[in-house]
């Protein structure tokens, strides 16, 4: 794993990373407020978590998967 993004592309993922964190928060919110009934939205929540996690994980690190497997990404 070594890096293979630049600055800008480390800014937006870690952005996106957090964004995801804070959509996960607000749809576990509305989950709980009865809004959403069910146990597949619990599994989105968990998923989102995830993936904004691994953004995070991305920026932090300036690895990005995608380039790693050999696809060009404009940031």
């Amino acid at each position: 794993m070594q890096c293979n993004i630049g600055a800008k592309g480390k800014a937006v993922r870690l952005r996106m990373g957090l964004l995801a964190l804070v959509g996960a928060a607000v749809l576990a919110g509305i989950i709980l407020a009865g809004a959403l009934e069910g146990v597949i939205w619990w599994y989105a929540v968990g998923a989102t978590i995830f993936g904004g996690a691994f953004a995070i994980f991305e920026a932090r690190a300036g690895w990005c998967v995608i380039r790693a497997m050999g696809f060009k990404t404009p940031l």
